[in-house]
């Protein structure tokens, strides 16, 4: 209870800050366009219900259309062909929804590779080295500058000739991310939790792959990476606790100590 008493009155003194790394969900949030003949999901639209008049006088309420998988969302495991027998996102304790933060900084390098760059073991390695074990039950951050891009479809799916060019880990980083450590999940600010290259590898798309084939869960279209310390901040995602889901729209905030 003591460490429950010392963020409750980190909070309310200041010495804890809560940042949100939710991007704003609306009819014009950038949602991921598959090829034919895959099919595609549906971004947020809405059915006025009632608004103050002879349908309900006293109150506004709308109708939601919205795919699984729009905006900041969480991927459960059963999202992913290999993960089929695992948990949907009803299923995933609620331990495994909070958890310290290890946000790995590879801005300077993403700008550098105009959308190209690939996370690798390397690059982990060389985390763990100055900032040491990630521990368990931890959410692995990758930032990357992308919440820029944000607020425009074309340039946040970044598709150029030969398909999308977005970070993302290549695939001996997916296999370390999944199987090296007792991560919750992985997490990145663009549209998919895979870069934008990963269809052509092997095996394709290999973090949705071997990570949510592990049991573990994706988080993506992250924003506000930037107010996070490598270590030391915690977060907690909010999925809907939805039965049979395979992921989920989600508020993610997390609690970072003051300066």
């Amino acid at each position: 209870m003591s460490q429950v008493s010392a963020l409750l009155d980190g909070i309310a003194s200041g010495a804890v800050r809560i940042v949100d790394l939710t991007q704003p969900l609306s009819e014009s949030t950038p949602v991921i366009q598959l090829p034919a003949p895959f099919a595609n999901t549906p971004g947020l639209s809405r059915e006025e219900i009632s608004r103050y008049d002879d349908r309900g006088p006293a109150w506004a309420w709308y109708t939601l259309t919205i795919g699984e998988h729009v905006g900041t969302h969480t991927d459960a495991p059963i999202h992913w062909v290999t993960g089929q027998d695992s948990l949907d996102i009803a299923a995933v304790p609620a331990s495994r929804l909070v958890g310290p933060a290890c946000v790995i900084d590879r801005t300077a390098e993403t700008e550098a590779a105009g959308g190209d760059y690939l996370l690798t073991v390397s690059d982990i390695e060389a985390w763990e080295a100055e900032h040491g074990r990630i521990p368990d039950g931890a959410w692995v951050l990758l930032r990357t500058g992308w919440q820029s891009r944000a607020h425009d479809q074309d340039a946040f799916l970044n598709v150029g000739p030969d398909g999308p060019r977005t970070p993302g880990p290549d695939v001996e980083a997916s296999r370390w991310l999944s199987c090296a450590r007792d991560i919750a999940g992985f997490g990145t600010e663009t549209v998919g939790i895979d870069a934008g290259s990963a269809g052509g590898m092997d095996p394709p798309f290999p973090l949705h792959n071997l990570l949510l084939g592990a049991g573990r869960l994706g988080l993506t279209q992250l924003a506000n990476l930037h107010e996070l310390p490598e270590t030391g901040a915690m977060i907690l995602v909010c999925p809907l606790k939805l039965v049979g889901g395979t992921g989920s729209p989600s508020r993610v905030l997390a609690f970072v100590p003051g300066e």
